[in-house]
This record gives structure tokens, C-alpha cells and sequence, in this order.
């Protein structure tokens, strides 16, 4: 959103903090930047150094000493210290520089940054709201500030992304997770509200650390967590009316029953299930292209069978469905191999996601002979075991196809199925490559390829302010297919010629409006809309865009 729809933006006319408070509130403040009148104006005169830098110089000294850190870890920190004191400053330094930002404000550098998290604790963002809060949430959740949350993200840490359970240490994914949905889409900081649910954890390691900052028990399970659950989206619901609920990095089980418990019941998605399926399809629906082939096509065998993959293997479906294939020959596109080997019929205890997959054929437990025997034209990993794409499995790949899909799709980088100089060295070249952290460039046999990064960041800021534009009752799986494709569509011919199938961060606003107007479109023909259609929708949600320049107090 816009400052127009910040409440407490100085020209506004409404009340705002001065002095010491104004200096503290990271949304108003400006540091230097005051001028001599609003110094005057606001009791800043003597609190600040004398001289007055622009925005432009602030950033430039912020990349200064960003750039002077000695690790990955310090600069998250460095930054994270900046968002809390001045949030403007810190969106234009990190929409200036993506590429060299992103990778600090989420994944890989998150990763370490929630392992560490009880060692590096500065201030506290967001809000911890503990199972022993349960008959209070309510309460503990009209503590936070602002009176007008627009988006929730959620996570109660029992699976960071492929680190396992961190329990409390986890707000960094919703932290980050948010500074995306600002930078990127546009959405004002204001509206956002990073939670973590401590509920226990089971990591036996965290419960003996002494710097660990959760609750120091084991995770609850069964009614005690459904029941306090209930109780925290109930609060949201009748807090923030018009709040979208985003689930983030909850376990698998845990996930895909918060997901159909409450999609109808409050405007909420999963993007460990819905946001990945879309950011996959997108790469496969680009990849496509390279391998002179449809979607119907493919053939594409998951390593793994968690939320991930098979939120990936039911939008394939959906898709493949949406262009005329019956539904079982769609979900015969897509073979899964999990932890105890091939999905087949024969196995017993599958999950539903899990069986409405599972294939007539002789259970394998090994993966590289999976892929020597089904002759995948793509292979998929979203189970966070590093190293599963072997260099047999990847020559087995371009022995099968002259350009073999490669999503290494698991997070942070040391989960990686294989790295970007593996699978075009192990190709020779042929392999079309996509992660989920960033690989550089990859220089073989004298020629370039720009690894693809199957981020979720092209999916979820978009299709999230869609549905704040729109004002959107729900979010539903044709919106997560809407934005698959529009993303797909973006990538240019030079693009691909480097074998690069997503569009690059340097354009991802633009990339987030063009999803977000397709969300929107799709609210608004779907009778979903609880805002009136605006003439131009596109120019709607630009206009709501928030910009980081500072305001002027009046």
C-alpha cells in the first residue's frame, strides 16, 4: 500500500510521536534526514548530529558498512538492526540492491540466521504467542501497536526450511518472509505482522541450549495444539477482519490440515504447498520451452512426497487438467519417491497425498535406478537431503534426454540435491537447472549459464497483493495457477537462452504487479471481491504500491 493508506504518515493529519519516540518508531523515522524544521518542530534539536543527509546518502553510507562485514551472518544482522531503526532506509538499500540483498534478508543467510537466532538476539520483531497464552490469545494479541493488520505470516517452527524444528528460533521466516512482501510487491510495512507460535519443540539440542528462547518442552500435539490453534485464527479473525493468514514452514501433517481446516473458513493459503507448486510449475511451464515440449509431456519424478512436492505435483495436475487432460492421466505425469523409496500401490500407511499418486509398479528403493528405469524428462527434489542428485543420476538423465530438468529445489543452500557446476558439468551442458537459494553463473566449456532460482519470492508478494487489493474473500488454487503462468510468460527468449528459466530479481516488482493483477482479476470475475472493480486494476494496485521515500512532517 501506498502511504495514502498508512495512518500514520505525518501528512496525514493524524497524531504521530516526537522526539526520542519518533526517532525509535522505525515506520516514521529518518535519522539525519530531518531537516532543520522538523528538528525544530518535532523536539529533535540536539538529539541528532548537526549535519542533514539525504535518503540517497544514507544508503550509500548503509551499503558502505553492509559491505564491510566479514560474514554472511553480520550483514544479516547489520540489516536487521536497520529495519528496526529505519525502515524506509532499509527498503530502498535492499530494493537497490536485490541481487546482492536478497540472498542476506532470506534464504540461504535466514537459515543460519534462525539457527543462531538465540545467540544474535537484538530486539524482538513481531510477536511470540506461546501455547501457555491458550484462553488469552486475544488478549495477547491486541498488545501489538497497530490497530489495521492486513497480513499475518505464521509459524509455529517445526520445519525451517529443510533445518527440521527450531521451535521459537523460527521468526526469522516470517521476518523475512514479510521485508519480501514490501520489497518486492509493494506491500506498506505497516500492514504487516511477523508471529511465531511457540507450542515446544522437539529438538533435543534446543531444549539443553541455555540460549535458546522458547518454551522448554515438547512440542504439543493432538487436541491441546488443534484446540489453540483454533483459538489464535479465531483472534486473527475477529482482530483483522481483513487480514490475510499466510502458514509458513509448519510440519508436513500439521500443514495440510491447517490448510483445509481454514482456506474457506478466514483468507489464508500455505506457501510451503501452494506458493512452491506455483514457483515449480512456472520453472517446468518455462522449461518447457528449452525442451521443444508441452506440459503434457513431461514425465517428473519427486524426491520427496512432503508439502512441497506434492502441492508441486497437484498444480501440474491442475494445470494439465485446465488444458483439457483427464485427471488421472494428469497424476500420471507425476511419480514420487520418498524416504522408504517409490510411490506404488503396493505400499501400505500413504497419506492421502500420497496415494492419490501412487503408480502400478514394482516398489524401488533406490532413486538413481528410479530414474534409469522411468526415464524422467525432469526430476525434483523437495526433501532437504543434499547430494540425493548424484552424478549417476544426473548422466542418467542426459543419457535419457538431450535437456534433462534439474529442480534442485530445497533450502538453504547446504540442502541442495546438487549444485548448479554439477549438473551442467555432470550434462555437459545440457541440463536445465533451477534452485531454491541462488547458484552464480556457471562458466562451462567457454559458455555461460545463469542458474534459474525457483524462489517463492516470484509467487507470494504478488499473489498476496492481489488479494489485499482485491480485498478477497479467499485464495484459490486458480490463483496460484494464474500467477504460475503469468511468471512463466515473463521469461525472455535471451533469458532462456542462457538457460535461465525465471525473469531476473531486477525486475521482480514489476513481476509482482503483473501477478497481482491477475489475482485480482480473478477475485473480481469470481464474485470474490469484497472492493468495488476498479477501472484499471493494474494502475489500482501500482498506485497502492509502497514506495520507501521518507514523508514530510508538516
Amino acid at each position: 500500500m501506498s502511504s495514502a493508506y498508512y495512518p500514520l504518515t505525518a501528512t496525514g493529519g493524524r497524531d504521530h510521536p516526537t522526539g526520542y519516540e519518533l526517532m525509535n518508531n522505525g515506520l516514521l523515522n529518518k535519522g539525519t534526514a530531518f531537516t532543520p524544521a522538523e528538528r525544530d518542530a518535532l523536539g529533535l534539536r540536539g538529539l541528532l548530529p548537526p549535519r542533514i543527509c539525504t535518503l540517497d546518502e544514507q544508503v550509500s553510507r548503509a551499503l558502505r558498512n553492509l559491505r564491510g562485514k566479514s560474514s554472511d551472518l553480520e550483514k544479516y544482522i547489520f540489516l536487521h538492526a536497520l529495519q528496526n531503526r529505519n525502515e524506509t532506509a532499509f527498503y530502498r538499500l535492499v530494493l537497490d540492491h536485490l541481487d546482492e540483498t536478497m540472498p542476506i534478508v532470506y534464504t540461504p543467510t535466514v537459515g543460519q540466521a534462525c539457527l543462531e537466532a538465540g545467540v544474535i538476539f537484538r530486539r524482538p520483531r513481531g510477536m511470540w504467542i506461546s501455547i501457555e497464552d491458550k484462553g488469552r490469545v486475544a488478549q495477547t494479541l491486541a498488545n501489538w501497536p497497530h490497530q489495521d493488520v492486513r497480513l499475518i505470516v505464521v509459524t509455529d517452527g517445526e520445519r525451517i526450511l529443510g533445518l527440521g524444528d527450531l521451535g521459537a528460533l523460527g521468526m526469522g521466516i516470517p521476518i523475512g518472509k514479510l521485508s519480501l512482501y514490501t520489497a518486492c510487491a509493494g506491500v506498506h510495512p505497516y500492514y504487516c505482522l511477523p508471529i511465531t507460535l511457540d507450542v515446544g519443540t522437539d529438538n533435543k539440542a534446543l531444549l539443553e541450549d541455555e540460549t535458546y528462547l522458547g518454551l522448554g518442552r515438547p512440542r504439543a500435539r493432538g487436541a491441546e495444539y488443534d484446540e489453540f490453534i483454533e483459538e489464535f485464527v479465531q483472534a486473527v479473525r475477529e482482530r483483522y477482519p481483513n487480514c490475510l493468514l499466510q502458514f509458513e514452514d509448519f510440519g508436513n501433517h500439521n500443514a495440510f490440515e491447517l490448510l483445509d481446516r481454514y482456506r474457506n473458513r478466514v483468507c489464508s493459503f500455505n506457501d510451503d504447498i501452494q506458493g512452491t507448486a506455483s514457483v515449480a510449475l512456472a520453472g517446468l511451464l518455462a522449461s518447457s520451452k528449452l525442451q521443444g515440449m508441452t506440459l503434457a509431456d513431461q514425465k517428473l519424478l519427486f524426491f520427496g512426497a512432503g508439502e512441497a512436492a506434492t502441492g508441486i505435483g497437484e498444480l501440474v495436475v491442475a494445470a494439465l487438467c485446465d488444458d483439457g487432460m483427464e485427471e488421472s492421466a494428469a497424476c500420471d505425469r507425476c511419480w514420487f519417491f520418498d524416504s522408504k523409496g517409490l510411490i506404488v500401490k503396493s505400499r501400505t500407511g500413504l497419506t492421502p497425498q500420497k496415494a492419490k499418486f501412487a503408480k502400478e509398479h514394482p516398489h524401488l528403493t533406490d532413486f538413481a535406478e528410479a530414474v534409469r528405469l522411468l526415464k524422467p524428462t525432469s526430476i525434483l527434489g523437495a526433501a532437504g537431503v543434499p547430494g540425493v542428485f548424484t552424478r549417476e543420476v544426473v548422466e542418467t538423465m542426459a543419457a535419457n534426454h538431450p535437456k534433462p530438468g534439474v529442480f534442485a529445489l530445497s533450502n538453504p543452500t547446504s540442502k541442495a540435491e546438487c549444485t548448479a557446476e554439477q549438473a551442467y558439468e555432470w550434462s555437459r551442458g545440457n541440463a536445465i537447472f533451477a534452485s531454491g537459494s541462488p547458484f552464480k553463473p556457471v562458466v562451462y566449456q567457454g559458455r555461460t549459464y545463469v542458474p534459474g532460482q525457483g524462489n517463492n519470492v516470484y509467487i507470494f508478494p504478488g499473489v498476496g497483493m492481489g488479494v489485499l487489493a482485491s480485498g478477497s474473500r479467499t485464495v484459490t488454487d486458480g490463483m496460484f495457477l494464474a500467477a504460475a503462468r503469468t511468471l512463466a510468460g515473463m521469461v525472455t527468449p535471451a533469458e532462456l537462452e542462457t538457460g535461465r528459466i525465471y525473469p531476473s530479481f531486477n525486475n521482480i516488482r514489476e513481476v509482482s504487479l503483473r501477478i497481482a493483477t491477475a489475482v485480482a482479476e480473478i477475485a473480481h470475475d469470481e464474485g470474490l471481491a469484497r472492493v468495488a472493480r476498479p477501472a484499471d486494476i493494474a494502475e489500482d494496485i501500482r498506485r497502492r504500491m509502497y514506495q520507501p521515500d521518507y514523508p514530510e512532517f508538516a
